[in-house]
């Protein structure tokens, strides 16, 4: 069984991610044919570079960072290229510990897919925000102390902050084992 990685990570949550799923996967065996980062503004012949390079393995997996609710358009252009593949989406958001929610961001970027690639299976976690997005949160506060959505935002800001988790990179890691082995 081979695999290639392609990692989309601006804050280093979702390469955290990556790199808890490929110590997994290596460990049962798997051998990695190609793992490369993607930037969120790779042109287009950065992508299908990447995307010849991944479609060496069995197996895909493809991590990403929730923007606005799905992926980068770097990310988008990847999966739609993985042509007969098969596909593990993992990905991380800074909002979330929602079953619910996290499906809704996966069939909207595996809405992305090239229509003969197999989504084998998926995995998501919450991961932390930068500073730069609780002070935003705080400044909405300032502004209006009664705010519930600040209010809201900036609880969750704080409830991702330690993420992710030891926790999370074992159930990420598992997915992907599922995923890809039948484990």
């Amino acid at each position: 069984m081979t695999c290639s990685l392609v990692v989309n990570s601006k804050s280093g949550n979702t390469r955290m991610v990556s790199g808890a799923i490929k110590r997994a996967l290596q460990a049962a065996g798997v051998e990695f044919v190609h793992a490369a980062a993607l930037s969120d503004d790779a042109d287009a012949d950065q992508v299908a570079l990447e995307a010849q390079g991944a479609c060496a393995a069995d197996t895909v997996l493809v991590g990403f960072w929730c923007d606005k609710g799905a992926c980068t358009p770097s990310v988008a252009a990847l999966l739609s290229a993985l042509h007969g593949k098969r596909v593990f989406l993992f990905g991380t958001c800074g909002f979330g510990a929602s079953e619910e929610y996290f499906r809704q961001i996966i069939d909207r970027v595996t809405s992305n897919l090239a229509n003969d690639a197999e989504l084998v299976g998926w995995a998501m976690c919450q991961g932390k925000m930068g500073p730069a997005v609780k002070q935003r949160y705080e400044a909405m506060l300032e502004q209006d102390p009664d705010n519930a959505r600040a209010k809201l935002l900036l609880d969750n800001w704080v409830a991702a902050k330690d993420h992710p988790t030891k926790e999370d990179l074992d159930n990420m890691a598992a997915a992907a084992k599922k995923a890809v082995l039948g484990e």
